[in-house]
């Protein structure tokens, strides 16, 4: 298994390209469900959750190319002929579950396995469930799959989510544009992501109105056509090597990053004492003194503070002047990383679902074991500000989400590589 080495050698400089989302790719590429014309997404991300993705929907029968080094997504989907979705592919990410909702809108019916429950916590489909009910959908458990039909079709209604959950409302949306009638999401999510989806849609020939906003209203239309697309930047890498300055000193540009994907993070940045500058090609990010100050961060949904920024966050605590309270609200037993971060010298108390962090004057080095996708990238960022060698292991999590990582820091002077494990 591989493992990646980290040296501590001081300030980086220099520019990181920024990759499109992860999180929007992987529901702008089931929209292809709903039409049979071609679907073409440019700026993709090249991670193995794309790769997944893309066998799930070869499955189905859609014909999916990846080009240009795998930045652009050519996809098909005129010959569906298969509505299930194995529990095999489904089970290694749980984005998979985003077919449903275009599969029942453009077929009448879907069969797809659940997702089961994931490292940082579970993440039920019921929402999912009680949406795609109200338009009309008749769904139900068997053997661990969902058994989804709508010998009627669907027709809009009024769907009023208990929590803001992104993928329930990117599945409600695209069952939505072919729908009849008038659909309103209440409560919806409002992350760029689902921007993002409902951009894309319009391109389609859907009609949609109020993402971005807690209501989304969406008149549903007999067919969607072809489209190109760019993916959005992602908001988590760019967050992610924005923190890399900050944590070893220097000064590094994002080449990419937007202000208005990452504002309350950059709220936080400013607080602890960051300099974020908009450039002509991104953002650039500088440390105003030697040592940051101790911030308090509550994760939120859309616009407030991301729990998939939470890991690296407390990593750039470690080493903060005070202490710091991390609050997660979002996903239960997401502080699997701070063990693995006291093995490195950071003194932080989990009680809950708050972690205490109280700053040290410098980590030091030590064999480290990555638990999730984020965790495993702010034990690298650890690593850029530790004392000796840090080994990070298990680090086929990072390549779900971080594509060229090795290559992206060592671009800016990191002294980083990748180990090939036996």
């Amino acid at each position: 298994m591989d493992s990646i080495l980290v040296k501590g050698n001081g300030p980086l400089n220099g520019q990181i390209p920024i990759a499109g989302a992860k999180n929007a790719c992987l529901a702008l590429m089931p929209a292809t469900l709903l039409s049979e014309e071609p679907l073409t997404l440019t700026n993709a991300p090249r991670l193995s959750d794309i790769k997944t993705m893309t066998e799930l929907l070869q499955s189905l029968g859609a014909e999916v190319s990846s080009l240009q080094d795998g930045q652009v997504q050519a996809l098909s989907s005129h010959n569906i002929d298969n509505h299930v979705a194995d529990y095999e592919i489904v089970r290694k990410m749980r984005a998979s579950n985003l077919v449903l909702g275009p599969m029942l809108a453009r077929l009448g019916q879907a069969v797809v396995s659940l997702p089961g429950g994931c490292a940082i916590g579970a993440r039920p489909m019921d929402l999912h469930i009680h949406g795609l009910e109200a338009l009309g959908a008749e769904i139900e458990l068997k053997d661990g799959y969902l058994h989804a039909k709508a010998p009627r079709g669907l027709k809009g209604a009024v769907i009023e989510l208990s929590f803001a959950s992104v993928g329930a409302t990117e599945n409600i949306m695209m069952a939505a544009t072919l729908a009849k009638g008038t659909t309103v999401i209440k409560n919806a999510a409002r992350e760029p992501e689902i921007v993002d989806l409902a951009d894309c849609l319009r391109k389609m020939g859907a009609h949609i109105d109020g993402a971005g906003t807690s209501d989304i209203t969406i008149e549903g239309v007999d067919r969607l056509h072809g489209a190109t697309h760019p993916v959005v930047t992602d908001r988590i890498e760019l967050g992610t090597y924005m923190l890399a300055p900050v944590i070893a000193g220097g000064e590094v540009e994002l080449l990419g990053g937007r202000l208005d994907l990452v504002g309350a993070f950059v709220e936080k940045l400013n607080e602890a004492g960051v300099d974020v500058l908009e450039t002509k090609a991104g953002l650039k990010v500088k440390r105003r003194a030697d040592r940051v100050k101790a911030v308090n961060v509550t994760t939120e949904p859309f616009p407030g503070f991301p729990t998939d920024l939470q890991a690296q966050m407390m990593a750039l605590m470690c080493t903060a002047d005070g202490t710091s309270v991390l609050e997660e609200k979002i996903f239960e037993n997401r502080f699997m990383h701070a063990p693995e971060l006291i093995r490195m010298g950071a003194k932080i108390d989990v009680q809950g679902g708050h972690a205490t962090v109280t700053g040290v004057d410098r980590l030091k080095g030590a064999p480290v074991m990555a638990t999730d996708l984020r965790a495993s990238v702010s034990l690298i960022l650890a690593g850029l500000a530790a004392e000796g060698e840090t080994i990070v292991n298990r680090v086929y999590h990072l390549d779900r989400g971080y594509e060229q990582v090795v290559r992206k820091f060592s671009g800016v002077g990191a002294q980083i590589e990748r180990i090939k494990g036996s």
